[in-house]
């Protein structure tokens, strides 16, 4: 058989030459110049968008600079966030007592918790956050006592015990609750059923079983979709509006009708809720990157590593999954 050899301009290298088969196949990566064309294009377009609505005469910068950190602006940023924290922690456990009772053997439970959810998903937020704020139209008085008697513990009006805060909280946290037993029910449906075996076996508790075996593994399916769902109530905040909770958007709405800047106001909540949704994004990547370690051999870079290796000119290398990353 033939052979050849590589050489170059140089000095021929040391040791044994390189033979190359005529047989053998060369892999030429194919290119894809037109997605270039067309990425350029795109960026050009957002580019242009940007510079345009930057530099539109009907907008009034000042406004936005004056209003971007503006107290009444920062107080109603603090209430979107602890609206969205506590709305989120108090429905995930909802939630996880739902699923369970969605996947239990007791038909009163299973039902109970399928009508939960049919009828918190079946109705639009807004109409929920509606009904909580005017409550007190259908029962002006919440008592607690013995039932189908006259014996009652105590009886408060209920504007004093559900405000409109209480009331915007309780429709975010309920109507939440509905979308996450159905995250969580399929992230425990996506465990194999060996592993509820194996844990009963060793003579694990049910409720032991499912807080140690069956949600550590189902967490990889669970936190993409919940990490999508806390930043759609980050944004669903700005519906308690209707009940005038002053969150961001109600405050903003508030300056905007006594200065007559809708729209500068209105681009100062966007960038707002903008700054607000990519640090949630944060945790969520690492999250998943965290959940999602049994499921590769190898963990791809994440942005501060692909940082690193540019800033250093070396290159970008995958980590296994039995490795512990650095941030």
């Amino acid at each position: 058989m033939p052979q050849a050899t590589l050489t170059g301009p140089g000095p021929a290298p040391a040791g044994p030459a390189l033979e190359i088969d005529p047989d053998d196949i060369v892999a030429v990566p194919l290119r894809h110049p037109w997605r270039w064309i067309l990425a350029v294009f795109l960026l050009i377009g957002f580019v242009s968008l940007g510079i345009s609505l930057w530099q539109n005469e009907n907008i009034d910068h000042p406004t936005i600079t004056e209003f971007i950190f503006n107290p009444r602006i920062l107080s109603g940023v603090v209430l979107t966030v602890v609206l969205t924290v506590v709305a989120m922690l108090v429905s995930t456990v909802l939630g996880v007592l739902l699923a369970v009772m969605r996947l239990s053997n007791n038909p009163v439970m299973n039902t109970l918790a399928w009508l939960y959810v049919w009828a918190f998903r079946g109705t639009p937020l807004l109409i929920q956050i509606v009904f909580w704020g005017y409550l007190g139209l259908l029962y002006s008085q919440i008592s607690m006592g013995i039932p189908f008697t006259d014996f009652t513990i105590f009886s408060i009006d209920t504007n004093t015990l559900i405000p409109a805060l209480t009331a915007g909280l309780l429709a975010l946290t309920l109507n939440q609750a509905a979308y996450s037993a159905e995250i969580v029910r399929s992230g425990m449906l996506s465990v194999d059923e060996g592993q509820y075996e194996a844990a009963y076996s060793v003579g694990m508790s049910p409720v032991f079983t499912l807080f140690k075996v069956v949600l550590p593994q189902a967490m990889r399916v669970i936190i993409p979709p919940m990490g999508n769902e806390t930043i759609s109530m980050l944004k669903n905040t700005s519906l308690l509006s209707v009940i005038a909770v002053l969150e961001l958007y109600t405050v903003a709405t508030q300056i905007s009708s006594q200065n007559l800047r809708q729209v500068e106001l209105l681009l100062v909540v966007s960038c707002w809720y903008l700054f607000l949704t990519s640090v949630l994004s944060i945790p969520q990547y690492y999250l998943e990157r965290y959940y999602g370690r049994g499921k590769a051999r190898s963990l791809p870079p994440t942005p501060f590593q692909r940082l690193r290796a540019v800033l250093r000119h070396t290159p970008i290398n995958t980590h296994r999954t039995d490795s512990q990353d650095a941030p």
